[in-house]
């Protein structure tokens, strides 16, 4: 069983930022703060810590920050889910957890396959995903379902659109798309039977999604 006071101090090393910092916040000399992540590695028999080019965890201490996190030791629970989830249903979901628990959040903006990632290598707590098998160590609860449709300004569907979807259509239509990992648009190309290349907008908030489309500037999936 390793001791939490020395993961509750790789905790807070990594969220200041530093050793000096961390000392001031656990009112403990920079010395000590470095003799208990030094007993920490060599109780894990591998270190937790990376010093250059940036301070930041190994994936040994990730995994156990990851850990700690869950307990009530350490009142911070890192989550990774995606942004459309953030602005719409979440905080509703999560609200009465958070102030009876005395929870605090750290989340992970990221589309639910590289959360998913994340879980795996234990950067992250827990996750929002899309698949219902859980990964080794992990349970895997459905919390409901989220649909997407296509949303465009009339402007832009009668530009683009005048004879309805067609694979010539969606050659010329500008998407738009929230990230690199971003496939809901390509799912719902498949869906009408095209499975070419196709013109994008990246823009990376469920917000400026809406935005962008209502302003005639392209089309996207809004759940």
């Amino acid at each position: 069983m390793v001791d939490y006071k020395l993961l509750h101090a790789l905790a807070t090393v990594v969220e200041c930022g530093g050793f000096e910092r961390a000392g001031d916040v656990m009112g403990l000399s920079q010395s000590a703060i470095s003799q208990r992540i030094k007993a920490l590695e060599i109780r894990l028999g591998q270190p937790v810590l990376v010093r250059h080019p940036a301070l930041a965890p190994t994936p040994a201490g990730q995994r156990f920050l990851a850990h700690y996190q869950l307990e009530k030791a350490a009142p911070r629970l890192r989550i990774a889910l995606n942004a459309d989830s953030v602005v719409t249903w979440w905080a509703d979901a999560v609200a009465d957890i958070c102030q009876t628990e005395e929870v605090l959040l750290d989340l992970v903006i990221e589309d639910q396959e590289v959360g998913l990632k994340r879980l795996r290598h234990g950067d992250v707590a827990a996750c929002l995903c899309a698949t219902p098998n859980p990964i080794a160590g992990a349970r895997c609860l459905h919390v409901g379902d989220m649909s997407y449709q296509p949303l465009a300004s009339p402007s832009y569907a009668a530009r683009f659109f005048p004879e309805g979807l067609s694979a010539e259509a969606f050659q010329k239509a500008p998407a738009i798309v929230f990230g690199p990992h971003d496939q809901l648009q390509h799912q719902f190309l498949a869906q009408c039977g095209y499975q070419g290349h196709f013109p994008y907008h990246l823009c990376p908030s469920s917000e400026g999604f809406v935005r962008l489309a209502m302003a005639g500037i392209g089309y996207g999936m809004i759940p």
